[in-house]
């Protein structure tokens, strides 16, 4: 096996893989909340880091028939959620490329201001807070 890279979001506010805390996208990159997924609620993201998708498959969801993909945490192999490829109807063309994450398989990270600027790349102190 090959050596495993993983990008880090040098972000304030992130969201990570809750079983490995992988980063897995910013903050700024949510789209929405309203999202339901087979565990309950999920958030709909603009771009994720840090995982890889499997095959792609037609599946019939609330909004509709969708082509979509597993998304997988990189670091840890586990289904965290979906991307979608395809969406058939109109109105649903927005989530086109678009990735939901469960909320169940994340965590949000906050990472408090430093009050000094030139040490808050090195001292900063990482809180989890579950969703």
């Amino acid at each position: 096996m090959g050596r495993l890279f993983l990008k880090y979001l040098d972000s304030d506010r992130i969201y990570t893989c809750i079983q490995c805390k992988s980063h897995l996208s910013e903050c700024s990159e949510l789209i929405s909340k309203a999202f339901h997924g087979a565990n309950g609620k999920a958030y709909l993201f603009n771009s994720v880091v840090n995982t890889y998708t499997g095959k792609v498959e037609e599946k019939i969801m609330v909004t509709g028939l969708h082509k979509v993909c597993d998304l997988y945490c990189l670091y840890c192999n586990k289904v965290i959620g979906w991307k979608y490829e395809e969406a058939y109807e109109e109105s649903q063309k927005y989530k086109e490329g678009k990735f939901i994450i469960e909320r169940v398989h994340m965590l949000k990270v906050t990472t408090p201001q430093s009050s000094n600027q030139s040490f808050t790349n090195v001292n900063r102190n990482k809180s989890l807070e579950l969703l």
